[in-house]
């Protein structure tokens, strides 16, 4: 085997820029082929290239090193430490995207050494395998031996190697590199090894830990390759938990892990378009439609506390300080981009121009090219960001990824056709036609367009023109003539003609004020003009704590303290008359795309100016208003205003809290469990241990010793739910839920802790232990909060 690789290896050394991209992807152009021009995407591309480059590669690499038995020439990155590995493969992938978007030679003298490094690995383990999973080696063998229950006792290790899967893809795909390519299928070789004695039922067993994009690389491997034993590997990593569900158009979404889902699908979306599966394609869509219609946000992004909510609880979204997660939005728009292969429908690019705007753009911060994790949609609260060599998190890698994908999706070809799907100041060079086309526009302060051939000789082509599902007439001329079309909102004007040097199509697209309702929750609104979202910047006094993010575990979330909604400003009144004033708002002069609407706030928020949410950092923020009519407000405001200050209270006293029974936040606190089980009654989550089993967490004190440990239980429990309650080993009660309160409602029950269990320390372990024969549970929330 080692032998093979170093002749393999050897064999594709780099020999310069050549792109595979449309070998994988059929109808997308070369990113090097679209060229950006000024606008905010330009300059994000610019700036993250030069903060690639601020990255210590050779940290990065470490793990990788250490897995083969090298010698690191650095150290890993404390954070995640778990999860050491997987930042690594998205930054090849970054590499290899920002040199084909951008020609950039640092960039790709980076990639080139970091593929040195790995195949470096490679040669030395001689089995094909290239990840960075701490300890995994024992953890592979078992897998292969069957006990794929061992897969809980480490941080999502499927889930790693899946970014540099991706990572040796991208350096082919991008930029042609065979090394890349040699490795990816050596390591795909190593993954049919290890899952080849694998029935379904243990498969199915093992792809309920997170495992990533799998089935998609798999599927690629087929695609790049022709060999069958790729795409059966693909159909192998089928997690029928949620494939079934989706294909019985059943939405089973309810609080599980949203980016642990939507990677699966992009691998199903694979499947379909490679084996052309009716069924996969089937289940993809509707997948797709659920996410996208009914959980996603105004900004395109979908999930809160990185799970899916249930429609009875919407309000969480406003609520939590935790909101849409970017690495969703990121696959979200990978598998939009799939779909949209395979049937090139403007409903497809209607969400991807939102969520690319409204999402994906403002992740980035604008001067020192941080990355968000959460975007918080809580009126009033903020977002941190991330900084070069620290604070590695999931975000961070595909943050890392984004701006060189800006040019991706603005055009496509099919045969013939030349698809316009987002309007950008950028110049796209068909080579296949011998054709340049220029798009010039300062959308979105405008929604006009104008672009411009280039071409040697005339040229026959069909230009589909997106007409976007938000502008209600599009007006297009060819040469200053218009061209006569009844084209619907969210479709497609094609003008079938052959195309001259100089030809020029001018696009009109009148840019409205909108106000959209929060799925399940019609009380908040965003507003919106044209498909972007208005945002405003508050000025509170409430701190922006950890704004600029550390390697502290939890540092990607904004924990300063949240502002009562009804402090900030309110859309109270007929939404009509509301409506009215938006569409009154001035151009603040000076000031690009900010704007004034007279009339619409009173007293301090008089002055407030609206403008695109992407351009909104450092500081407070309104995404979402609540709104209603005068008499509406005056029903709802005294036990509103009570619950939410309650809620703001118990959240000033908190120091650590644990959802438990979801993924991330069991994740983020190192549970430790034994015969344990998770689900959800009446719209929560919830985990429980039965007969001697236990589970547990590491919850930070921040070095406090006058503490007290807050359950959350369903009221009327029966059955034997005795149960003891540690920390640190110590038990500190005993507890009977069974029949002890006998009420068809959650209850919330505080238990002391001795001070001396806490002094000097700055975590503990938080744990349950079911009695014999008994349950530990269900218990709903978690939660250390001070003494009062």
């Amino acid at each position: 085997m080692k032998k093979t690789l170093i002749s393999l290896l050897l064999a594709g050394m780099p020999l310069g820029f050549v792109s595979a991209q449309s070998r994988l992807y059929d109808n997308e152009f070369d990113l090097g082929d679209v060229q950006l021009l000024d606008s905010p995407f330009k300059r994000a591309l610019d700036l993250n290239t030069e903060v690639l480059l601020q990255y210590d590669v050779d940290r990065l690499l470490a793990p990788y090193l250490k897995a083969a038995g090298l010698e690191p020439k650095g150290e890993s990155f404390p954070n995640w430490d778990g999860l050491d590995g997987h930042v690594g493969g998205h930054y090849l992938s970054a590499l290899a995207i920002h040199y084909a978007a951008t020609g950039n030679e640092e960039i790709k003298n980076r990639m080139d050494y970091m593929l040195g490094e790995l195949a470096k690995c490679a040669v030395a383990r001689g089995d094909g395998y290239v990840g960075g999973v701490p300890g995994g080696e024992v953890l592979w063998e078992e897998i292969r031996k069957g006990n794929v229950g061992k897969i809980w006792e480490w941080w999502v290790p499927w889930y790693n190697v899946h970014k540099m899967y991706a990572g040796l893809r991208d350096a082919w795909v991008y930029t042609g590199s065979k090394v890349g390519r040699n490795l990816f299928l050596s390591m795909c070789d190593w993954g049919l090894d290890i899952i080849a004695a694998l029935p379904p039922n243990k498969m199915e067993e093992m792809l309920n830990n997170e495992f990533g994009g799998m089935n998609e690389v798999f599927a690629d491997a087929y695609a790049m390759t022709g060999d069958k034993k790729y795409l059966d590997a693909a159909r192998k990593f089928t997690h029928h938990q949620l494939y079934d569900g989706m294909l019985a158009g059943v939405d089973n979404l309810d609080n599980r892990h949203a980016n642990t889902q939507v990677p699966k699908v992009v691998g199903f979306q694979r499947v379909a378009e490679l084996a052309d599966d009716g069924d996969y394609e089937k289940a993809s869509e509707f997948f797709w439609d659920r996410v996208v219609n009914h959980r996603s946000l105004s900004i395109g992004g979908n999930s809160r506390r990185e799970h899916f909510a249930s429609a009875s609880d919407a309000k969480s979204y406003v609520d939590d300080r935790e909101g849409p997660e970017s690495c969703n939005t990121n696959n979200m728009l990978k598998l939009t981009e799939g779909l949209f292969r395979m049937s090139p429908e403007a409903k497809y690019a209607d969400f991807y121009e939102r969520a690319l705007f409204n999402h994906i753009l403002s992740t980035v911060h604008p001067e020192h090219g941080g990355y968000v994790y959460f975007t918080s949609a809580r009126p009033g609260h903020y977002r941190v960001y991330s900084k070069p060599n620290a604070a590695m998190w999931c975000c961070v890698g595909t943050g890392m990824e984004n701006p060189g994908k800006y040019g991706q999706f603005i055009y496509t070809h099919n045969n013939d056709s030349l698809w316009v799907n987002l309007f950008m100041p950028s110049e796209l060079n068909w080579r296949e036609k011998g054709v340049k086309l220029t798009q010039s526009t300062d959308f979105p302060v405008s929604g006009n367009s104008t672009f411009t051939v280039s071409t040697d000789s005339t040229q026959r082509f069909s230009l589909q023109l997106r007409h976007p599902g938000w502008c209600e007439k599009m007006t297009v001329k060819v040469n200053g003539k218009p061209i006569k079309t009844k084209s619907m909102p969210s479709s497609y004007i094609s003008i079938d003609r052959e195309w001259a040097d100089n030809d020029r199509i001018d696009i009109e697209m009148p840019m409205k004020v909108t106000i959209e309702e929060l799925n399940h929750l019609p009380s908040y609104v965003s507003i919106l003009r044209g498909p972007i979202v208005m945002g405003a910047r508050l000025d509170t006094d409430a701190p922006l704590t950890g704004l600029i993010a550390d390697d502290h575990r939890w540092a990607h979330i904004a924990h300063g303290p949240l502002v009562s909604v009804f402090d900030t400003p309110l859309l109270i009144g007929k939404r009509s008359e509301i409506l009215k004033k938006l569409n009154g708002m001035k151009p603040v002069s000076g000031e690009n795309l900010k704007f004034s609407v007279p009339g619409l706030f009173d007293g301090k928020y008089s002055n407030l100016t609206l403008e695109p949410f992407y351009n909104i950092h450092d500081s407070r923020y309104m995404m979402y208003w609540l709104s209603m009519t005068d008499k509406e407000y005056a029903n709802y405001k005294d036990k509103a205003r009570r619950d939410e200050e309650n809620r703001l209270a118990l959240d000033r006293i908190t120091v650590d809290a644990v959802n438990t029974g979801e993924q991330q936040p069991e994740a983020d606190h190192f549970m430790e469990n034994k015969s344990s089980t998770s689900g959800n009654f009446n719209g929560e989550p919830w985990r429980d241990a039965s007969n001697g089993g236990s589970f547990s967490y590491k919850m930070k004190t921040d070095g406090l010793s006058d503490l007290m440990l807050r359950l959350r239980y369903w009221g009327n429990e029966t059955g034997n739910r005795k149960f003891g309650i540690y920390v640190d080993d110590t038990l500190i009660a005993s507890e009977n839920t069974s029949g002890k309160w006998q009420k068809d409602e959650f209850v919330e029950e505080e238990y002391s802790i001795p001070a001396g269990l806490l002094n000097g320390k700055e975590s503990v372990r938080v744990k349950f232990v079911s009695d014999a024969g008994a349950t530990a549970g269900g218990i709903f929330h978690v939660r250390l909060i001070k003494k009062r």
